[in-house]
């Protein structure tokens, strides 16, 4: 930037006058004077050891001032402040000041004993210009879009105190129809996303779209203060990019005398039945659903290619399940979590005596106790070997009665046949013991 005051001796240039005092009071704000905008002010990240960034429209002719009389002002460019040059200044009463030339620059002002330390951008060397915009398919398609921007927008460069070179962000909006999931309505809905470019390049990106859509950029964030502001929208793009939201829930059996082995998650005893579910978005045309022995799934157990499906597992052992999508040529792929379900090893245990008749809801039932049993058969007897009732599931229980009549105390006898899911048969029988009833036992056979 050129200044229009005559140089003064320069600085000395030493390590130690790169390490400016800056003040943080709000009475050291710069004042702008023949202007015909706005001037912007930014503040800077701290570390830049710069007070505040000003954007002028445009710089040349601009008068800048200082609340104290008795400033004295510098300048100094991308080498940072230990190159600044002194520059001669104007006094008023109240007030010091500098007029500006073309360009950007840094500015710091001594007084009292301390610097304050600024950077001026002179917006009319980085006018903003907005044409056309258009989505290119590309390697990138689906993870990011690739936007071909016409137009100007070139970054913006300040520097700091220590000649550390950083970007103004223009703000350059980037904004799009999309699909995000929903939690509340567990579907897929369409929302607007909203990107941000802090300068046009030759590969800006932003996140693939999951619907077709028009991409609208627009800009920049000072054009949008001073009321100028450009815009320009996409032809429609469509959509290749693949997502899915998946989930599964696990039928619940409430059977008191069923067994878990208590392993977490997905699982426990069998038969066990799972629902598996897959939301997906607009471009996955192709999905299934993989169940495998291995968590690489090398060599698949089944497959599904509906997006919702229920199994029934029943082996001993843990199958993992998992979704997978892709567009319709296969560029864009999905796979989703996967889902150990495990299924415990078989038990079966027989109790030998209940109380069916004497404390009405405490063993009242006969019952097995049992885990991982896929099927099941047990014939009750009594003494005589007379069939009292046959139980085809393990979750089953005998109250005690026989053709809706309560049967006499005594010893009954039962014989089971069961299958476990880790494929081991059972072959029991064994005494049941009915204790006090109020029937006594008859001394015949019942009558068939």
């Amino acid at each position: 930037m050129v200044i229009d005051a005559t140089p003064m001796t320069p600085l000395i240039r030493t390590a130690t006058a790169i390490l400016f005092a800056v003040s943080v009071a709000t009475s050291h704000a710069l004042d702008f004077q023949g202007v015909s905008d706005k001037v912007i002010e930014i503040t800077p990240e701290a570390s830049s050891g710069l007070k505040s960034v000003y954007v002028l429209r445009d710089a040349t002719g601009a008068t800048v001032s200082y609340p104290s009389p008795t400033a004295r002002w510098s300048t100094f460019g991308a080498a940072g402040g230990a190159y600044a040059e002194p520059i001669e200044s104007s006094t008023s009463a109240s007030a010091s000041s500098i007029t500006l030339g073309k360009g950007d620059c840094g500015i710091i002002v001594e007084d009292a004993g301390r610097q304050h330390c600024y950077w001026i951008v002179d917006y009319s060397d980085h006018e903003f210009e907005l044409d056309a915009v258009q989505p290119i398919d590309g390697e990138y398609a689906c993870d990011n879009v690739m936007l071909h921007i016409s137009g100007k927008a070139d970054a913006i460069r300040y520097y700091s105190i220590n000649g550390r070179e950083l970007i103004l962000d223009r703000e350059i909006s980037v904004s799009y129809p999309t699909l995000v999931y929903d939690e509340e309505s567990a579907r897929y809905i369409q929302a607007d996303h909203q990107a941000s470019l802090p300068f046009f390049s030759a590969s800006s990106h932003v996140p693939a779209p999951l619907c077709d859509t028009h991409f609208s950029v627009s800009g920049d964030r000072f054009l949008k203060v001073w009321g100028d502001e450009q815009s320009a929208t996409s032809g429609e793009y469509r959509a290749v990019a693949v997502d899915a939201h998946t989930h599964a829930e696990q039928t619940d059996r409430d059977v008191e005398n069923e067994q878990n082995p208590g392993t977490p998650g997905l699982g426990g005893s069998a038969p066990c039945e799972v629902t598996f579910s897959a939301d997906v978005t607009d471009a996955a045309v192709h999905h299934e659903w993989q169940m495998s022995r291995t968590p690489e799934f090398d060599i698949l157990e089944n497959s599904y290619n509906e997006t919702t499906f229920s199994y029934t597992f029943t082996e001993n052992g843990t199958l993992y399940v998992r979704f997978t999508a892709a567009n319709a040529d296969g560029t864009c792929t999905y796979t989703g979590e996967t889902y150990e379900v495990g299924i415990g090893e078989s038990k079966l245990v027989c109790p030998n005596a209940f109380t069916p008749f004497t404390s009405p809801g405490v063993n009242d039932e006969w019952r097995v106790s049992y885990q991982s049993i896929i099927d099941f058969k047990c014939d009750i007897f009594n003494r005589w070997g007379s069939k009292i009732i046959t139980l085809t599931h393990p979750s089953q229980g005998w109250d005690g009665t026989h053709g809706g009549k309560k049967v006499g105390s005594g010893v009954y006898y039962y014989v089971i046949r069961a299958r476990g899911a880790d494929g081991k048969d059972y072959n029991l029988s064994g005494d049941i013991n009915i204790i006090g009833s109020r029937e006594r036992s008859s001394s015949v056979p019942p009558s068939e």
